[in-house]
């Protein structure tokens, strides 16, 4: 009779359980405001993988950001605003599919440690903890690389519409207008900035911080510079595209110059040893040698 009345009421504990879970899963998580509109905001940048892992983690996104603490989700935010928020983005976001990735990694790790396979559980627990960082990682030099490739020609035009007698503020915003990309909306965020009443070298100042380029900072070094000595600003803007294409001229040659030792050692270590380890074989059955005399089989 009492194992019956246990056996009743573990069933009757186990469907509230199942019954309280569906329940969960089909109630709308209780999101602070702000998180609920980082939800939405690059929606229509993002994939839709990411969307849906968004989406999955977002609940835990403020465990995660309290974790992190405030020093880590500053700096988080300075490498994302590098990374010029891929695919929409934002710390939350981040905070999110970390919550996902973390899961996931750390809980492939624990089957297969159960299987006794090790490689690929230390493979999972690298995927959790570092794939986001590895995205926002390339994104960062992604998004250095094209304005490096951009601000020369850019420069250029900028003087050209200059010396045509439009000031630097209709100027920058003229030309602006003919570009896309990163660049692009970096001058868009300095003129809305100066629009809303920034001073020019503030704005300017702000877009020093808000890029990870030597480049960048050399251009507003020099802007600022002569805007100080008062130098004329088409010949500024020429002398700063120039020492741009001499600074990637030299960095083009220091990186053929190391890739050479890389290619030489490529050569050295794989294609040399199986070259002659063809021409050996070749060379003993193009000969017609009886390897069975030689070994005695």
């Amino acid at each position: 009779m009492t194992i019956g009345v246990l056996l009743a009421l573990a069933a009757g504990l186990s469907v509230a359980g199942v019954a309280y879970g569906v329940r969960l899963y089909r109630s709308e998580a209780k999101l602070p405001a702000d998180l609920a509109v980082a939800l939405e905001v690059g929606a229509t940048r993002t994939t839709a993988v990411g969307s849906a892992v968004d989406r999955l983690g977002m609940r835990y996104a403020p465990f995660v950001l309290r974790l992190m603490g405030e020093k880590r989700v500053a700096k988080v935010r300075r490498r994302i605003d590098l990374a010029g928020n891929p695919a929409g983005l934002t710390v939350d976001r981040y905070a999110a599919r970390r919550a996902v990735y973390g899961a996931l990694g750390f809980g492939g790790a624990l089957v297969m440690l159960m299987k006794g396979q090790l490689l690929l559980a230390l493979l999972l627990v690298a995927f959790g903890l570092f794939w986001i960082e590895v995205g926002i990682w390339a994104a960062v030099r992604e998004r250095r690389a094209a304005i490096e490739r951009t601000l020369p020609d850019f420069l250029d035009v900028l003087a050209v519409v200059v010396s045509a007698g439009l000031g630097f503020r209709q100027a920058l915003d003229r030309v602006a207008e003919k570009y896309e990309g990163p660049w692009a909306d970096e001058l868009r965020i300095t003129l809305r900035q100066m629009d809303m009443g920034v001073s020019r070298r503030q704005a300017f100042e702000e877009l020093r911080k808000r890029n990870d380029s030597e480049q960048v900072a050399q251009f507003v070094t020099a802007l600022q510079q002569g805007e100080e000595l008062g130098a004329p600003i088409v010949e500024t803007l020429i002398a700063i595209a120039n020492d741009m294409r001499r600074t990637d001229a030299q960095n083009a040659r220091r990186r053929a110059a190391r890739a050479v030792p890389k290619a030489t050692m490529v050569v050295t270590t794989f294609m040399v040893p199986g070259t002659m380890i063809l021409l050996i074989a070749g060379f003993f059955i193009g000969s017609g040698t009886d390897f069975g005399s030689i070994t005695g089989d």
